[in-house]
């Protein structure tokens, strides 16, 4: 068909839908079969996982691969049983009971003889699980029953199991649980929220079907980059996490800008053409910036981190495409259909916006003050802040009802280099002999003359090879690392290399290369997010005002985080028991997160404020008109983040309540305080400020905000045509 004369619509987002609208079986099949196709290769192909080695950094990680790389033969799952007299009574019965049962249960080997405490008040004894340590939860489970029994005939005495395999069982078994849990609630809460959003079944099912596809597609596509970044479980829940909140959020905010723009009177393909030109230009830019965003997860340099980077960007990639071609198509072909099976009660043509409106009034009249107020409720929910620590990620970070966590807590009390020990790996190429004899004799009398701080007995083992030697020993507390690593070991060996791992070693280690990646990461993520706004919008202001208001917006997150989970508060509530320090990787993680997510609002809100501005509106009108014609849709989005991110507080890690928490805290405030109050009462203060951009600048591209212009016969689709 030629073109007739008029104006060609322009831009990505609107060629795209045109494009869609005109092949839409095309462009619905061909989606279809990627998601498809992709499923079936990951299938196929399986996902690249991380080792242990691979997630490691300075000294440990050093030396977990030599260790990996030296052939050892693999040792079977450990684990310990401690008998604890906390009433006086005798542990003696208790103890022969306990050996008795375990040498006679299947799949336990070593059974060792029992090792006293120090304070005289606990046992230890120690066993292994037969077979392949990888497997070894599979059969811990005889271990675990004959313990029970023997506790249950010595109630006096506290006597709990722990070790990698009853830990593997019994934490994943809890935590599989919670994440099925969590799968099967989370959509069918977003799906009800988007039925009371949409008040029809048919447009609240579109966003929930199309993140669903979207998320699928990027776990498929992950097979193929784990072959450049290996991946590493958790991975596919955070891609989750974030599918399903941006997926719904850009399907949201193009189908209620398209339901809008036909109900204010435009034919069905003028509002896809406006809905695309847009929200749909909205939907690009914002995911361009989450990208980005996630992309400085790239500056850790950690497999964990890099693994999330992968994963989150290909979901984000994933609905950004789904959204500016699948999605234009089915709203093509549905037409007016997309309000069909409408809830009574529920649906009604246009949202009067009464509340919101009056509360911008309110807030546009006293600008100055409302800006006041905000920034004093931010800053008080921030102050906490100040008080932030950072931990390791530990066994006690569980639910403090599990036995696992119990026995744990009561063997580190009372046997603390059990569950802390340090390896010291030196590499040769002939290990044995009188040099490392001598430094092994060195070391064990320092671990003599340290008062505690390092515990025994230093035990020795050689690969087969005979060039890596480990030697191991107790440390009392994760303090003593540094001493360990800075005197101990470079006095006991001399010149013999020496690398200190362990699972002190290891957080150490993590934590300098988090310190180290802080700068970069912060820097990345905040210059390209001012820099993409300063390109789309082109002011200097907007962009400045972006990245303050979300950096607003991850503090207050930063302090309910240290209210809740360093302060105590909700403990009950949320099953969790308060510690010194919020998880290591948090901090980092919900700014790259939350900076990420926050640009879905504010690009979207500055769009519709732009195209008022644009269309010759004062500022103070354009703010009026384009936050209390976008509340309602953010208001939607936000209740369904908030309501994903809360169920993640229903897992049983503290690192994933944290998680679950700092999100949807954040997202509550973004969507209230900081887009509904502050956003506005800032622009409406600056006024035609706002726009402000310097000569120097000005070569930068025009990006049209407004409408775009009537189209023309030629630019629709010929069914479409043929209707009218």
């Amino acid at each position: 068909m030629k073109k007739q004369h008029g104006e060609q619509v322009k831009g990505l987002a609107a060629r795209a839908a045109l494009w869609s609208a005109r092949h839409r079986a095309l462009a619905i099949l061909g989606w279809i079969a990627f998601v498809v196709a992709v499923t079936v290769l990951n299938g196929h192909f399986g996902t690249l996982e991380a080792t242990s080695s691979d997630q490691g950094h300075g000294d440990s990680g050093k030396a977990d691969r030599i260790v990996e790389a030296a052939g050892f033969p693999e040792k079977p799952a450990g684990e310990m049983v401690i008998v604890q007299n906390r009433a006086g009574t005798d542990r003696a019965a208790a103890i022969t009971d306990v050996t008795a049962a375990l040498k006679k249960t299947t799949d336990v080997i070593d059974v060792q003889k029992p090792v006293e405490s120090p304070d005289g008040r606990s046992s230890l004894i120690t066993f292994s699980i037969s077979g392949d340590s990888e497997t070894a939860s599979d059969r811990v489970q005889p271990s675990l029953d004959a313990v029970a029994a023997v506790q249950a005939e010595h109630p006096d005495l506290y006597i709990g199991q722990g070790g990698s395999a009853s830990g593997d069982k019994l934490i994943g078994d809890k935590l599989d649980q919670g994440l099925t849990n969590l799968g099967m609630l989370s959509i069918p809460v977003t799906l009800g929220i988007l039925l009371v959003a949409f008040g029809a079944v048919v447009a609240a099912l579109l966003p929930v079907l199309l993140a669903i596809m979207a998320v699928v597609a990027a776990m498929g596509l992950l097979a193929f980059a784990s072959r450049l970044a290996p991946t590493v479980d958790t991975t596919v829940h955070v891609m989750l996490l974030v599918g399903l909140a941006v997926g719904v959020d850009y399907c949201l905010f193009y189908i209620r800008r398209e339901r809008d723009e036909r109900r204010n009177g435009a034919d069905p393909h003028r509002a896809l053409v406006i809905a695309a030109q847009t929200s749909g230009r909205s939907i690009w830019i914002s995911g361009l910036t989450v990208i980005v965003a996630m992309a400085g997860m790239f500056f850790t340099f950690d497999a964990t981190f890099v693994s999330f980077g992968v994963g989150t960007i290909l979901v984000v990639a994933t609905t950004v495409l789904g959204s500016l071609t699948v999605l234009p198509a089915l709203l093509s072909a549905l037409g007016d259909k997309v309000d069909a099976v409408k809830i009574p009660g529920l649906y009604r043509k246009r949202g009067d916006g009464r509340m919101w409106n009056g509360f911008l009034r309110l807030v546009l009249a006293k600008p100055l003050i409302s800006a006041v107020l905000a920034v004093g409720a931010l800053a008080a929910l921030a102050a906490p802040v100040l008080d932030l620590r950072t931990k390791a990620e530990g066994i006690e970070d569980m639910p403090v009802s599990l036995p696992i966590v119990q026995a744990y807590k009561a063997v580190d009390e009372a046997f603390p280099s059990e569950t802390s020990p340090a390896d010291i790996v030196v590499q040769s190429p002939a290990v044995r002999g009188e040099r490392l004899d001598s430094a092994v004799a060195r070391l064990r009398s320092a671990v003599e003359a340290s008062d505690g701080k390092f515990t025994g007995p230093v035990e020795v083992d050689i690969n087969p090879a005979g060039t890596v030697a480990v030697v191991s020993v107790g440390l009392a507390d994760a303090a003593s690392l540094s001493e360990l690593r800075e005197s101990v070991v470079p006095a006991a060996f001399g010149d013999l290399p020496a690398l200190v791992t362990g699972e002190a070693a290891w957080n150490a280690d993590f934590n300098a290369r988090l310190d180290a990646s802080m700068p970069w990461v912060f820097g990345f993520v905040l210059g390209l997010a001012f820099l993409l706004l300063l390109v789309s919008f082109r002011s200097v202001v907007v962009a400045v005002t972006g990245v303050v208001l979300n950096l607003l917006s991850v503090a207050a997150a930063y302090g309910m985080l240290v209210f809740v989970f360093q302060y105590g508060h909700f403990e009950k509530l949320l099953d969790f028991q308060a510690s010194d320090g919020i998880t290591n990787w948090m901090p980092l993680f919900l700014f790259i997160i939350l900076f990420g997510l926050s640009m879905d609002y504010h690009v979207f809100v500055l769009s519709r404020i732009r195209e008022g501005h644009d269309r010759g509106l004062p500022t103070k009108q354009a703010v009026r008109e384009g936050i209390g014609r976008t509340a309602g849709v953010i208001t939607s989005a936000a209740i369904v983040m908030v309501a994903v991110f809360g169920l993640f507080a229903t897992l049983p890690l503290a690192s994933t309540k944290q998680l679950g928490i700092g999100l949807a805290a954040a997202v509550l405030l973004d969507a209230t305080i900081i887009r509904a109050v502050l956003l506005p009462a800032v622009m409406a203060m600056l006024g035609e400020k706002n726009w402000w951009l310097p000569k120097w600048l000005g070569w930068l591209p025009e990006v049209a905000h407004e409408p775009p212009p009537a189209v023309t016969d030629a630019d629709r689709p010929e069914r479409e045509l043929a209707r009218v």
